[in-house]
This record gives structure tokens, sequence and C-alpha cells, in this order.
């Protein structure tokens, strides 16, 4: 299969925080974020893989600043890796507000995709290559969120996770 260049699956998705989107606070509400941060990965990771994908997993998504009622929401994600039949998106959230012309950082996570074939079984995706330094970094470290996703999952056994090994097993 032949590598794509990670940044080909960039995609920039933008929003309004309108009233609907927020809590009585004024902020916007973290479960419609993490809608339209699915969305955007999903995104993502379909332009990479060029076929339907569903999510795997979500890693923690710890919130740095709020984002308020009026303000922008730009929502970056990019595949940081692809395994055999998954992807791993990288996501950051800006915020932006228009009347003060300044953005903002709201927070980062990582999504986990599967690519489907036709009758909805795990297909084979294109590896990734990598070109920027940041793109490297995320690439070197997908590895072992990976293999954390997957004893979290209790779906590999920590003395098994060869780049976690240490934290878990002692010599």
């Amino acid at each position: 299969m032949t590598p794509k260049k990670a940044m080909d699956s960039h995609i920039i998705m933008t929003e309004i925080v309108l009233p609907n989107d927020t809590n009585v606070h004024g902020n916007l509400m973290g479960g419609r974020l993490m809608y339209w941060m699915d969305i955007a990965a999903a995104l993502s990771a379909g332009k990479h893989c060029n076929a339907p994908v569903v999510t795997a997993s979500v890693d923690n998504i710890s919130f740095e600043n709020p984002i308020r009622l009026g303000n922008v929401v730009h929502i970056e994600a990019q595949v940081s890796r692809a395994f055999n039949t998954s992807m791993e998106i990288y996501i950051r959230v800006w915020g932006e507000d228009h009347l003060q012309q300044y953005k903002y950082k709201s927070n980062e996570a990582y999504y986990t995709f599967v690519a489907l074939d036709p009758n909805k079984k795990p297909r084979l995706v294109p590896p990734v290559l990598v070109e920027t330094e940041e793109e490297k970094r995320l690439f070197d470290g997908a590895l072992r969120r990976r293999q954390l996703r997957l004893i979290l999952g209790g779906k590999l056994k920590p003395e098994d996770a060869e780049e976690l090994r240490a934290l878990f097993v002692k010599d």
C-alpha cells in the first residue's frame, strides 16, 4: 500500500458558539465540542484512507481554556500515525474572540479510527509519511499511546507492551 503524507490528511473545521451550544455559564459545552472534534477526526481519517471510518477510542480530553458564547472554534485534525487498520488522529482546538481579536488554545486530544471495507469489516490503511519535526514527534509517540490505550482497554497485557515495559514490569 502506498504511504501518504501526514499533511494530506490535515483539515480545519470552524464553528461559531451559539446560545444552544453553551452551558449556564456561557461556555461551550464539553459534549458539543467533543462531538465536533469527532467529526473533524473522522474527516481527517477518511481523507487519509479513502474509506468509511468509525471511532475506536478517544484519549483524555482536558480543557485548558473555555470557549465563550459568540467565539469561533477552530478544530485542526491530522493523522499522526497509521497501524494496520487503525489511525491515530491528533486534534488541536483553538478559540477565537473576534471582538477582542485574539486566538487561544482550548485543548488537544488523540482519537483512534478504524477504516471499514464494504462489508463493514476493518481494512488496511496506508502508512503515514512524516516530514516536519512535529509530525515526527507525534509519529514517534503514537506507538506508546497506542499500547497504553490497548492496556487500558484490556486488549494488551502490560508485560507485552514493549514500548511501555519499564513502566509496568520490574526487571
